[in-house]
């Protein structure tokens, strides 16, 4: 097989996997380690793809690259919503107690969720869930909701994300205590833990980790395995991962260490 061809099989295996090992390529090609990082590096040079530690991934997942709120909203939607469903059904029924929901698309679907449930019963029950954000489009699902309290965090919104930052963000989280913080991630990775693009958008994420009596994870398979840039939680932070398909071993290892449950909806 020529280089050429053999690269261009390589680019194809990084954009459908979203992550390869070199240890994996050179066996399947039954070449060895150095070709492999000769080929990884000459892939990127043509910016077919991205080297990382022990291997590649796709060029959007750069550190820094973050798409909108509407972006993220209409991708993955059947898993997203099968997480949602998931998550949705740790919320005792009764309407007593409160959690915290975090910005993002499938966070945003649990809110879906709790609508769409509180329009279903109809009157007010004797007893409201306290549901407390800091996205504007998760305030607007859930605003005048039968059974539903809702509390908006402050602060500066973030236009790509819909969603409050900044200092008076982070202080107003860390003065509460919800019961459970639906939390979203750009990436979760086994040795970097959590991680998002936005400084600011970690900064309030790591309040609502270690506010929380219980924190619940909630991320489709593609940010599995995936560094972004800012960290704002380790593994052994997290009660439950919540996600559609198996985590890698190696991730799956790692959350086993940290004594987090994984659910696969």
């Amino acid at each position: 097989m020529f280089a050429e061809e053999r690269q261009q099989l390589i680019a194809e295996l990084v954009s459908d996997r979203g992550r390869v090992s070199v240890t994996e390529l050179a066996d399947r090609f039954s070449i060895t380690t150095e070709t492999v990082r000769r080929d990884l590096a000459a892939l990127e040079t043509a910016g077919s793809l991205r080297r990382v530690h022990g291997g590649a991934v796709p060029t959007d997942r750069l550190s820094t690259r973050e798409e909108s709120i509407l972006e993220r909203t209409i991708q993955r939607q059947p898993e997203k919503v099968r997480i949602a469903e998931a998550a949705a059904a740790m919320i005792p029924d009764g309407g007593a107690g409160s959690i915290l929901l975090d910005g993002g698309s499938t966070t945003e679907a649990v809110a879906d969720l709790l609508a769409q449930k509180a329009s279903r019963n109809g009157a007010m029950p004797s007893q409201e869930l306290l549901v407390i954000t800091n996205a504007i489009p998760i305030a607007g699902k859930l605003a005048s909701k039968a059974g539903i309290a809702l509390q908006l965090l402050g602060g500066r919104i973030r236009g790509l994300t819909q969603a409050a930052v900044g200092q008076s963000t982070v202080e107003a989280a860390y003065r509460l205590r919800p019961d459970i913080a639906f939390i979203g991630a750009n990436g979760i990775h086994p040795n970097f833990g959590l991680s998002t693009p936005d400084p600011e958008e970690a900064a309030v994420k790591a309040a609502f980790v270690q506010s929380a009596r219980r924190v619940v994870v909630l991320a489709d398979s593609s940010k599995l395995d995936t560094e972004t840039l800012v960290q704002f939680a380790a593994l052994k932070d997290l009660d439950t991962l919540i996600t559609d398909s198996e985590p890698s071993p190696e991730l799956s290892a790692a959350l086993a260490d940290a004594g987090v449950d994984v659910v696969i909806a």
